[in-house]
């Protein structure tokens, strides 16, 4: 069984929400210190905040981009990367060009990873690449962990968890089985108890996004007790 203080570190604490005020906010920050979690998963909108709440902190800050849809353009998203950056971003999580994956043009996703990836590694910060398996054959979700292994973010990530389904446990030992140890990968989207998270975890997971993480840790104490 993995331990407690590992698993809570391996939580992005998440709001992404629209309606995300600065006291939902501070409160995800102080939860997430208070609790171990590796990052906040936010907007671009609030890092510059979220750094300044999490200031004395280890927990990171980590902004989505191009975020939840991925459909702006390559240089949007690395202005979106190099400004939260600037605002005090430790990782970012970007969504991929669905669309471009879907005509088959993987040169634009290869392009478009290398962009970012670099914007990212010039910044000294982790990239994730979100691919929304929900949306992808898999034979599309084979392709861009190939790029990627080529590329090397530090992660990839099954889902924004705004689509139409989330992470799957099936898609985690996909991801896994073909990036190997060049590339991480991030479960997220629908992860809402420990025997789900654990589940992500045997499969291949190094993080997991999700709003759960305290139920999750809770329901790992009373399973410890």
């Amino acid at each position: 069984m993995i331990e407690l203080k590992k698993l809570a570190n391996m939580v992005d604490h998440t709001l992404l929400k629209a309606d995300a005020t600065k006291e939902g906010l501070e409160q995800l920050c102080k939860e997430a210190d208070e609790y171990g979690f590796k990052m906040v998963a936010i907007n671009s909108y609030p890092v510059e905040m979220c750094r300044e709440f999490l200031k004395d902190s280890k927990v990171h800050v980590g902004a989505a981009i191009g975020f939840p849809l991925g459909q702006t353009t390559i240089e949007t998203k690395v202005f979106e990367v190099k400004d939260a950056i600037k605002n005090g971003a430790d990782e970012i999580d970007y969504v991929i060009n669905i669309g471009k994956l879907k005509e088959g043009d993987t040169k634009y996703i290869r392009e478009e990873m290398k962009a970012i990836v670099n914007a990212s590694r010039e910044g000294g910060i982790i990239s994730k690449v979100i691919l929304e398996n929900c949306y992808l054959t898999d034979e599309e979700k084979i392709a861009v962990c190939e790029i990627a292994k080529e590329v090397k973010p530090d992660f990839v990530k099954t889902s924004t968890g705004f689509g139409t389904g989330g992470a799957t446990v099936e898609d985690v030992a996909l991801m896994k089985k073909i990036v190997g140890n060049e590339v991480k990968v991030k479960a997220a989207g629908g992860i809402r108890d420990l025997d789900t998270a654990l589940k992500m975890i045997e499969a291949g997971a190094e993080r997991l996004g999700t709003s759960s993480g305290i139920k999750i840790v809770e329901e790992y104490k009373n399973l410890k007790e």
